[in-house]
């Protein structure tokens, strides 16, 4: 199911939501030219450490920038998706962090074959 392109239009969408989520919170948690620093960068940073660290063979080409192993990789969408969830509840959205947490665990039960992938290798 991890292939279906249904369930990697919804990893597309909630990989930008995550990065639209975490730019957000960085908009409402700070304050005068911090406040676009924290909105910009840290988006910025999360998405080049998502393109960088990847898995071969899932990435396009099939050839990673930095390959790691799959538990690695897991951990850090992890760690992304967790700090959006986090950062939506922080910024005063606690109902957006439930159902965006949710629709992230669907995604994750869709695709237990490539999760069971990944905790493998």
């Amino acid at each position: 199911m991890a292939q279906n392109p249904y369930n990697l239009a919804l990893r597309f969408l909630l990989e930008v939501l995550a990065l639209v989520a975490v730019g957000y919170w960085g908009w409402s948690t700070a304050s005068g030219w911090l406040r676009y620093v924290l909105a910009l960068v840290i988006p910025l940073v999360i998405s080049i450490l998502w393109a960088t660290f990847r898995v071969t063979g899932e990435s396009p080409g099939g050839k990673a920038p930095v390959a790691v192993p799959g538990w690695v990789r897991l951990l850090l969408e992890v760690a992304v998706f967790g700090f959006a969830t986090w950062g939506l509840a922080d910024a005063g959205a606690p109902l957006a962090a439930v159902i965006f947490a949710g629709v992230v665990l669907i995604h994750y039960l869709l695709s237990y074959d490539r999760v069971v992938s990944l905790l493998r290798g």
